[in-house]
């Protein structure tokens, strides 16, 4: 059990009935059941406009994109629920993922992250959550080398907003509670920190990306 981390657990779709809002719903409270402490949200908290360097020199950075920086900041680590759109993640949430790369100290960098995905297909979203990985490991984020798909996902989810499947209940408990320990270990213990090894053996070069090391 651990009692003093927080969580923002966020669904990357817009639609109010989407079935990965249900699944981050499910993560979170299984973080809650660990001791965790959760902040529960949508996209629709963080939507933005296309991101416009003019617009962003004009009236800076908006407030959706605002909002994501100030709770990641709040957060010891984060949870996306993602669909998948086309083979790949939604456009509305690579645009607030670009809007916040803009902040200065930037908050991805060094944060650790959980993937996950829930979909009608045989599939589950899968191939958009290797998309996904792409910009926020670009971005410094220490992307959970394991992510949660749940196929056929319509019915996997019963009517409590749980997993029916004892197989599949125990896999998502275990992901859950191995991120939360990792998380814990980096907190508290900062050797781990130091010790992160990348999932693609590249670690973030502040030459060519957009990280920064503290002073």
């Amino acid at each position: 059990m651990v009692t003093d981390l927080r969580f923002l657990v966020f669904s990357g779709a817009l639609r109010e009935q989407s079935i990965n809002s249900r699944l981050a719903r499910y993560a979170g409270e299984m973080i809650r059941r660990h001791g965790g402490e959760v902040d529960l949200t949508t996209m629709a908290d963080f939507d933005a406009p296309a991101y416009d360097q003019d617009v962003e020199d004009a009236a800076g950075i908006p407030p959706g994109p605002t909002r994501l920086r100030q709770r990641l900041e709040a957060s010891d680590a984060f949870i996306v629920c993602s669909p998948e759109y086309n083979a790949s993640l939604p456009g509305g949430l690579k645009n607030v993922i670009d809007w916040v790369s803009r902040f200065r100290p930037q908050p991805f960098n060094g944060r650790h992250c959980l993937l996950m995905s829930a979909s009608p297909s045989a599939i589950g979203g899968n191939r958009g959550l290797w998309a996904l990985r792409v910009p926020l490991e670009h971005l410094g984020a220490r992307v959970y080398p394991d992510m949660f798909s749940l196929a056929n996902a319509n019915q996997a989810l019963n009517v409590n907003g749980e997993l029916g499947d004892d197989s599949l209940r125990i896999r998502f408990e275990q992901t859950i509670v191995g991120f939360i320990d990792l998380v814990e270990a980096a907190k508290h213990y900062p050797c781990a920190k130091k010790a992160w090894i990348e999932f693609l053996g590249e670690r973030p070069d502040p030459a060519i990306d957009r990280v920064e090391i503290s002073a």
